[in-house]
């Protein structure tokens, strides 16, 4: 059976799928509405089963016709359920206007609020309730949300009460993340067939809460036939991509890596990026650090092999170093990564600059490799397909002359056109890390959390994307499953100590715990 990727749709994809299933496939509307309705009160029972009053609160649009059949499903299982509609009745149409006829007949509490007294007299009522369901916008919303609406929002979050989401937390752009005016900040939010870019990319992923994403019965082939280039990754990519272990082999079939790193005062970047690539599964990982640094690196690695290399007088790689490193990287075959701990040196940004100009090995870039890059266009346009980039925001930055707030207002819009532009794989580090390949493709990586932001992470995770490359995975898939393992290896970290204090050492100790998750998912 063909496995069915994680597409992340905006909010014209979402459409264009809810249309043609209706229209091409002729599945009515009014029975998606009844599963993504089904799907909320499934979520409600299982996540929130003390929960026993509800309020619902209804727009005018398919997101209320699905709150609607929320509330009726509820009721007919004997929950105590209040409806509050917030747009006219006679605004809405279609399946709402159907299910909102079901309601009345039923004879449900349905209560307008439909100016700033009503919502006046409605807040005690929605304050005595144990749980509130959010189906006042869906992927619809055109601007921020102002004026009464604004005050209806306002008013759930003051509650304090859990709050269930439909498809989006209303207020939140489904495109971009950003909540113009005011947004529910949702508990939990059960988004319809397919994540929406919104619902992963920050602030909107706060608003989100806990994503759920239900199956409400849009065919494959009309979510195929999209052609979307955003995925989510999942457990189930991860598995795929993992490179297999035979039992047939030894140190020279699982590659090699060299590690061109570290200046005075940065010697654990180096050690950092050399165990992760041994952690992910290389055969041998060699270190080529300034000279100077070469004995206390020999003691913090017990299993890498290191490479003394001329330095300048400030402790940096010299110039004079290229050599050295362009015959150890072609005599063995290996995967070059190359910038943590390196330090801006002038020479050593030249040494960079030359480095990535005459070799065609696959390489992997970050920290202050890429804040060479970003010194030199002529450098920069001539990397090669096998090149991954591991910026984090403030480098990216600099690579592309703008400004970590324009950046994070179009994560995947950046990086994609990046990518595109460059013909290299890129891995804008961030909530999330976002991977872009040269032919347009995005994963959008879902795993990771907060404790992980602290000094190193970005570190091991060079050595991994760059370990996976040396055991022939390809570039793009190599980021895509380290990242996914970098992230879950910090979440297994999480789930035993919390996040607080957490430390990149304890992430590197559990790579070996993630790639077993990772070998242990069932393929198909």
């Amino acid at each position: 059976m063909r496995r069915i990727l994680m597409k992340v749709v905006t909010a014209q994809e979402m459409r264009k799928i809810d249309q043609q299933t209706i229209e091409q496939v002729g599945i009515p509307g009014a029975v998606l509405m009844e599963h993504a309705g089904t799907a909320v009160v499934r979520a409600i029972r299982q996540h929130f089963p003390e929960c026993r009053r509800i309020a619902v609160i209804v727009g005018k649009g398919n997101n209320g016709g699905d709150g609607l059949v929320v509330a009726r499903q509820l009721a007919h299982a004997g929950q105590p359920v209040q409806i509050f509609l917030v747009s006219p009745p006679e605004s809405l149409a279609g399946d709402a206007l159907t299910n909102l006829q079901i309601a009345e007949n039923l004879d449900l509490p349905i209560t307008l609020v439909l100016s700033e007294n009503e919502l006046k007299g409605a807040k005690s009522q929605i304050a005595s309730v144990d749980l509130i369901v959010d189906s006042i916008f869906g992927t619809g919303l055109r601007g921020g949300v102002h004026g009464f609406i604004a005050g209806v929002i306002e008013c759930i979050n003051e509650t304090g009460h859990p709050v269930v989401a439909i498809d989006l937390p209303s207020g939140l752009a489904a495109d971009t993340g950003i909540a113009e005016g005011v947004c529910i900040q949702a508990t939990h939010t059960v988004t319809m067939g397919l994540p929406k870019r919104g619902n992963l990319i920050h602030p909107g992923a706060t608003f989100t809460g806990e994503l759920e994403v239900a199956d409400i019965g849009f065919p494959p082939n009309v979510i195929d036939a999209q052609s979307i280039q955003i995925n989510w990754t999942q457990l189930a990519d991860a598995a795929r991509l993992l490179p297999l272990r035979p039992t047939h082999s030894h140190k020279g079939t699982y590659g090699r890596v060299f590690v061109a790193a570290a200046s005075t005062g940065m010697t654990g970047a180096a050690a950092l990026t050399s165990a992760g690539a041994l952690r992910v599964g290389a055969g041998l990982v060699t270190l080529g650090a300034p000279k100077s640094l070469n004995p206390v690196l020999e003691v913090k690695l017990t299993e890498v092999m290191t490479l003394p290399l001329p330095e300048t007088a400030e402790g940096s790689l010299a110039l004079e170093a290229k050599s050295h490193i362009l015959e150890a990287v072609e005599r063995t075959k290996s995967v070059l990564a190359i910038g943590p701990g390196l330090s801006q040196h002038p020479e050593t940004v030249s040494l960079v600059h030359s480095l990535i100009h005459e070799s065609d090995t696959p390489t992997v870039i970050d920290a202050d490799g890429i804040n060479a890059l970003s010194q030199s266009k002529v450098v920069l346009s001539s990397l090669s397909p096998q090149t991954v980039l591991t910026p984090h925001p403030g480098e990216m930055a600099r690579l592309i002359g703008g400004t970590v707030e324009a950046l994070e207002r179009d994560r995947i819009g950046i990086a994609q056109r990046f990518a595109e532009t460059h013909n290299v794989t890129l891995v804008l580090k961030g909530t999330p890390t976002v991977i872009a390949r040269g032919n347009g493709e995005v994963w959008i990586n879902s795993t990771g959390n907060a404790g992980m932001a602290t000094g190193g992470m970005g570190d091991i995770l060079t050595g991994l994307i760059a370990g996976l490359m040396a055991q022939k995975v390809p570039a793009f898939d190599a980021a895509v499953l380290g990242v996914y393992l970098h992230g879950l290896a910090g979440d297994i970290v999480a789930e035993s100590i919390g996040m607080h204090g957490l430390m990149a050492g304890d992430v590197l100790n559990s790579v070996p715990k993630a790639l077993k998750l990772c070998s242990e998912q069932p393929q198909g």
